[in-house]
């Protein structure tokens, strides 16, 4: 199977080209965005060595599914999507945080409750909850974001404080992130699935707001399968997930958590086969669509292709 590990285009009206952990963004005339999602992957804030064939067509397809499917509550900055693996949209100046929202005490959340902590970004959470609990109510938990390295958490009131986001425009990411996650959990629960926990970004520009980035994909979020949610929790039994934990799991069983010293595992076809058919299971149980494959050819060329003639359109 091919894989898309990188990209190096040139294109007509180029300013500008950033390298991200798995996407490859091309600045156009500062007019557009061209974002191509590769099959890079990344756990733990460090990208793996081999890439994931198909599972960068995954992650755009899903992201423009719920992009779509949200537009009438938030604006967002695409405007085309010409191949499976490619977005095109309006260059926004990202907010220099991650709005994070969970709906359940799980991952990160839950490890940090477990050690005793019962403040999180400025939240406080009740005594006496199990790993994956409904929350009383959900709860926004931003997170820096680290040019470098890890993210860290992070409360409202230091962002504000500190002068990271603007206190009208943070105001206005909140409100949205609140609007995403109910409409996100409610299009989850039509696929008999629960949005356990996800982030969002956003940008700025001329003044206005937009979601950035990628929407409800198992990079961005956690969910849980609905069936068997209560009688799981009730025997204290490890819920069925649908995110991208199970290859975090992998890894930590490997001794690799992004620590300084540890060494990433050794990917085997076999291991790499086995992550690519399970983002393949997410696409189709988060969207319920059917994934088609794109056909055998050059990736680059299509890609390619594809974003020349998407931009002569667009000028």
């Amino acid at each position: 199977m091919q894989a898309l590990s990188s990209t190096n285009f040139i294109f007509q009206g180029q300013t500008a080209f950033y390298k991200g952990k798995v996407r490859d963004v091309y600045s156009i005339d500062n007019k557009w965005l061209v974002m191509v999602v590769t099959d890079r992957v990344s756990a733990f804030d460090v990208v793996l060595p081999r890439p994931i064939p198909y599972k960068g067509a995954v992650l755009n397809q899903i992201a423009a599914h719920f992009m779509q499917a949200t537009a009438d509550l938030v604006p967002n900055w695409i405007v085309n999507t010409p191949d499976v693996q490619v977005s095109i949209g309006i260059p926004c100046q990202p907010l220099k945080v991650e709005m994070v929202i969970r709906g359940y005490l799980s991952g990160h959340a839950w490890r940090e409750y477990k050690q005793g902590k019962r403040m999180l970004c400025g939240v406080k959470l009740p005594d006496g909850l199990n790993e994956s609990d409904v929350l009383p109510e959900p709860i926004i938990t931003p997170t820096t974001k680290a040019a470098h390295g890890h993210d860290q958490d992070i409360s409202k009131e230091e962002i504000i404080k500190q002068g990271i986001v603007d206190a009208a425009i943070y105001e206005q990411a909140e409100t949205y992130t609140k609007q995403l996650f109910r409409r996100g959990s409610e299009m989850a629960a039509q696929r008999g699935l629960i949005l356990v926990d996800t982030k969002y970004e956003f940008g700025v520009h001329q003044g206005k707001v937009y979601l950035i980035d990628e929407i409800h994909t198992p990079d961005s979020s956690r969910y849980f399968y609905a069936e068997g949610y209560a009688e799981r929790q009730k025997s204290k039994q490890p819920q069925k997930q649908l995110s991208k934990e199970f290859l975090r799991q992998w890894l930590i069983e490997n001794n690799f958590q992004g620590l300084a010293g540890q060494t990433v595992p050794e990917m085997s076809d076999e291991i790499v086969q086995m992550v690519s058919d399970r983002y393949i299971e997410l696409f189709e149980n988060i969207t319920g669509k059917s994934f088609v494959k794109p056909a055998d050819e050059n990736i680059e060329q299509r890609i390619y292709t594809n974003i020349v003639k998407a931009l002569e359109k667009l000028f």
